[in-house]
C-alpha cells in the first residue's frame, strides 16, 4: 500500500455518517484525498459523525442510496476515482423488525451504486462492503472462505448475500474485458465483527456496555457463548484501502470477493471479550446474562483470510488486547470530554505507524 497514493484522490463514501464510514472518512481526509460523503443523517445520537467533525475537511451530502436520481447526480458531479460502498441498514436484530428496508437499502442501494460506476467513467476502482454474515453458516467452527456458498438466515444476513450476488453479475455482465470495461475494478469485501470508539449502535456488545458504564448501569448480555471474529476497525478499512488501490492499477486482477477477519486467537466468545474489555477499562463494567427469549443470532462465524493476506499483503496488526485498549481509551476520553477528532486521529496515525514497521505491507 502507498500512503501517496490517496493524496488529492478524488473518493465518494457512501455510509460517511455511520461508525465505518466516519473512521474511513478521517483516515482519507488524513492521506489528503478529497472526500465526498453521500449519506443519511447520522443514525445514532450520539454519533462519530459530529462527536469528531467528519464533515470538517470534505463534502457531505445527505441521501439515501435508494434514491438512484439523486445518486446518480452527486456522482456526475463529484467525478470519483474511487468509490467505497458502506451505506446499508448493518444490524441483525433491526432486519427483524424491517425486513422490507433492510433488503431495500442493502440490495437496492448496491445496485443504484452499481449503475452509477456503469455510467461513470471517471470510477476506476469500487469497494463494496458487506459482512461475514454472508455466507451459509454450518456453526462447525469452519473458517469461510471466498468460495464458499452464500446464505443468510436471517434478513440482514441474506440481504447482504444478495448485494454479493448483485455485485457479481454487475461485475460480470458490465465490468468484464468481454464488454470492454476492465479498467473498471468492481470488489467486494467481508469482514468481521468491528470493534472501535464512537460506535453507538444498538444490540452491539461495545456500545451496549459503553452506554450502560457511562450511565452507571450493568449491561444485559443476550449471548455470552457466542464467538465473534473481533477486531479493530482499522483492520478491515486498511483492507478496503489496499484493495481500492490494487483495483486502480490492476482491476481485472482484483475484481472479486475478499474477507479480511482477525487471526483465530482473536475469535472469541462473547464472555471473553467483556473480560478483556474490563481489564482495559478499570473498575465499573457490570453486566448480567439476559435470559430472555432471543431472535436467533449466528452462534459462531470465522473468516478465512489468508487470500487476502497472500494476494494482498493485508494483515492484522493490533490483536484483540489492543484494539480494545484503544477503544476503552476513545470512550474514556468521551467521558472526560477531550477532543475526540484528535484522538481518532491519533489512534489512526498510531495505526499508521504499526503499518510501517510491518514488512511487505507498504510500497
Amino acid at each position: 500500500m502507498s500512503f501517496e497514493f490517496w493524496l488529492k484522490k478524488r473518493v465518494l463514501i457512501t455510509g460517511h455518517t455511520g461508525f465505518k464510514g466516519g473512521w474511513l472518512s478521517l483516515w482519507l481526509q488524513s492521506l489528503g484525498a478529497e472526500v465526498i460523503g453521500y449519506s443519511l443523517p447520522p443514525p445514532t445520537t450520539p454519533s462519530l459523525f459530529f462527536q469528531t467533525a467528519v464533515e470538517q475537511d470534505m463534502r457531505s451530502v445527505l441521501g439515501d442510496v435508494r434514491d438512484l436520481q439523486h445518486l446518480r447526480k452527486v456522482v456526475e458531479e463529484s467525478k470519483p476515482e474511487v468509490i467505497f460502498h458502506l451505506a446499508a441498514q448493518s444490524l441483525v436484530r433491526s432486519s427483524y423488525v424491517d425486513p422490507v428496508g433492510t433488503y431495500a437499502t442493502n440490495v437496492l442501494g448496491t445496485t443504484n451504486v452499481l449503475e452509477t460506476v456503469r455510467e461513470n467513467a471517471a470510477v476506476r476502482s469500487v469497494v463494496i462492503v458487506t459482512t461475514d454474515k454472508c455466507y451459509e453458516n454450518s456453526e462447525d467452527g469452519r473458517a469461510y472462505r471466498e468460495t464458499d456458498r452464500l446464505g443468510g438466515f436471517d434478513p440482514y444476513s441474506s440481504s447482504k448475500a444478495a448485494a454479493e450476488l448483485v455485485t457479481a453479475a454487475f461485475r460480470n455482465s458490465f465490468f468484464s474485458p468481454a464488454n470492454g470495461k476492465v479498467q473498471q475494478g468492481i470488489a467486494s469485501a467481508r469482514a468481521g465483527n468491528v470493534i472501535g470508539g464512537g460506535d453507538w449502535a444498538a444490540d452491539r456488545l461495545i456500545p451496549d456496555v459503553m452506554r450502560a458504564v457511562c450511565d452507571g448501569e450493568e449491561v444485559s448480555i443476550r449471548n455470552p457463548d457466542s464467538i465473534r471474529p473481533w477486531q479493530h476497525v482499522l483492520e478491515p478499512l486498511f483492507g478496503y484501502l489496499i484493495l481500492a488501490e490494487r483495483l486502480h492499477s490492476r482491476p481485472g486482477r482484483y475484481a472479486e470477493a475478499w474477507n479480511f477477519g482477525p487471526d483465530d486467537s482473536d475469535g472469541l466468545p462473547v464472555s471473553a471479550v467483556l473480560q478483556l474489555l474490563s481489564r482495559s477499562w478499570g473498575r465499573g463494567i457490570h453486566w448480567r446474562i439476559d435470559e430472555a427469549p432471543q431472535v436467533h443470532e449466528a452462534g459462531r462465524l470465522r473468516l478465512d483470510s489468508s487470500k487476502s493476506r497472500q494476494m494482498l499483503g493485508w494483515q492484522p496488526q493490533w490483536k484483540l488486547d489492543q484494539a480494545l485498549q484503544a477503544t476503552a481509551q476513545w470512550y474514556k476520553a468521551y467521558q472526560n470530554q477531550q477532543d475526540l477528532r484528535a484522538i481518532t486521529l491519533q489512534q489512526i496515525e498510531s495505526y499508521q505507524s504499526a503499518l510501517t514497521m510491518s514488512k511487505g505491507i507498504l510500497e
